[in-house]
């Protein structure tokens, strides 16, 4: 009985809970990997991370290229990579996965250079699905997340393409499934101490239930550091999430103490578990970080590697010197961060990601194609297909409305997911910045999505014409999505073909 009312209903998902998460994410495999060579020059943002890798492929750090030099890069020819060290202002662990890619298939291949990316982006399929299974009790449900977010564009193209910000997304998440993994270890925990308990004394002591019991060491949510490590080891955004998800996990802790009687549950949350989920989470992190940048440390001419010893000071020579160095490395790119404000074609304010108000091209060309018709284009379009964001967008309010009113944590969950992703971007007005890096927050959206599928599509127990049609309306909803992504697929995957076909996509004016 106590272990239902922390956990709920614990039904058996059998062959089916990894059958349809793995057909989802065979789907999404698909697309992702068939012509990811296409286009085979480096696009957008490629022209620094993928350079970078290969960089890391020969050094260990980031080096400088001649000008022109992605033409040569695209010949097969990088040889040309100088022998000077690059200042660069992103962590090594996204450029790290894609040289993966690059030593397994070559550095001449575009194959190659999104291998990776195409990896994470179907593996993040997979756990998304298994996420949502968990958060909905529902096999049915988390084939449906996994669904969506395989068949979106903005996914789909970040997962074609080898920008940092799809392996910052998938570490985001997979630290989220660690803790939900985390938040079902510790009750199934709290529910055993609480019964052992009673079966000494009848029931436990008023002294045992001042605080609760200690819970002893939470393996999930050491591993839902590390991942949280490698998450700042991509892009410095992931630090909200740092702060974000472990308050998360503790709050989940709190309401759990509660649920078993606890007198004190909030203290007892605090003492013994946030103690140990700061020290899980944020100093594991922080090494982690430290160790994404054994390259930097292993070498001797890296960028600012040698700045402590040129710049000795008394104050602060008891700091090893590389960690001196690498603390002025990240003091410049900050300062860099901090001062990013440049006029870009495709700039869009953090308000309009949610309705894709300026989605970002990362490739166009028109001259020298091919398609049966006198003008032709290919493109490369970070659009999402707009039945999904837009119903996400508008699903937000309800998931909003069920965390207020029913303390739902399943809502709060969703809604910490896109907050710390989202939220950090408003303190910027001057900054510039794209709608793709929405990307992190994605899989949250499509579960706020899926949330509100859940509520249309009913529980097994409703009448039958009520189940009948939650079914039609859910049904109706995914087969549409699918037609949609159908349609818009040929501007995520550069599949050449007529002007007048690609302008139909384009919905918008500020599209364009």
């Amino acid at each position: 009985m106590l272990r239902r009312r922390l956990l709920g209903e614990q039904l058996p998902f059998g062959v089916w809970g990894w059958l349809i998460p793995v057909v989802v994410a065979l789907i999404g495999g698909v697309l992702r990997f068939v012509r990811l060579g296409e286009p085979g020059t480096l696009v957008f943002d490629e022209t620094y991370y993928v350079k970078d890798a290969y960089s890391y492929l020969q050094s260990g750090y980031e080096r400088e290229w001649p000008e022109e030099a992605d033409e040569s890069f695209n010949a097969g020819n990088p040889g040309v990579i100088l022998e000077t060290a690059d200042y660069v202002v992103h962590p090594p662990v996204g450029k790290w996965m894609i040289a993966f890619g690059m030593l397994l298939f070559g550095p001449s291949n575009p194959f190659g250079w999104r291998f990776t990316a195409a990896v994470v982006g179907t593996l993040s399929i997979l756990v998304l699905a298994l996420v949502a299974q968990r958060l909905f009790g529902s096999v049915v449900l988390g084939g449906i997340a996994g669904l969506l977010l395989a068949v979106d564009g903005h996914h789909l193209v970040h997962s074609r393409t080898s920008l940092l910000d799809v392996f910052l997304m998938f570490w985001v998440l997979v630290a989220f499934a660690l803790l939900v993994l985390d938040r079902n270890w510790a009750r199934r925990r709290l529910a055993v101490l609480m019964a052992s308990l009673a079966r000494e004394r009848g029931q436990p002591t008023r002294e045992q239930l001042l605080y609760g019991p200690w819970l002893g060491l939470r393996p999930w949510r050491i591993a839902a550091g590390v991942a949280l490590g490698l998450a700042l080891g991509t892009k410095w955004s992931a630090l909200p999430y740092i702060a974000v998800f472990g308050l998360m996990t503790v709050l989940w802790d709190m309401a759990a103490r509660r649920t078993v009687g606890v007198r004190r549950w909030v203290r007892g949350a605090v003492v013994r578990d946030g103690l140990q989920a700061f020290v899980s989470i944020v100093p594991v992190a922080l090494l982690t970080y430290l160790a994404t940048w054994t390259g930097w440390f292993l070498s001797a001419d890296a960028y600012d590697r040698q700045w402590a010893a040129d710049n000795p000071d008394p104050l602060w020579d008891w700091v090893p010197p590389p960690l001196r160095s690498l603390a002025e490395y990240h003091r410049s790119a900050y300062t860099f961060h901090e001062g990013l404000s440049s006029e870009h074609p495709y700039e869009a304010t953090a308000w309009s990601w949610l309705v894709m108000g300026r989605p970002t091209s990362f490739h166009y060309q028109s001259d020298g194609l091919t398609c049966g018709a006198s003008d032709c284009s290919q493109a490369v379009s970070v659009v999402g297909n707009p039945l999904i964001w837009w119903g996400a967008a508008l699903s937000l309010l309800v998931v909003l409305l069920f965390w207020v009113g029913r303390r739902d944590w399943r809502a709060g969950a969703i809604l910490a997911g896109v907050a710390a992703g989202y939220l950090p971007w408003f303190l910027f007005p001057d900054r510039t910045m794209f709608f793709f890096y929405a990307i992190v927050f994605e899989p949250f959206l499509v579960l706020a999505l899926v949330y509100v599928l859940g509520l249309i599509l009913g529980r097994a127990s409703d009448p039958p014409w009520r189940r009948r049609n939650g079914i039609l309306l859910v049904g109706g909803f995914v087969v549409l999505a699918v037609l949609v992504s159908a349609f818009f697929l040929p501007i995520w995957t550069a599949e050449t073909i007529p002007y007048n076909q690609w302008r139909l996509r384009m919905w918008m004016p500020s599209w364009i």
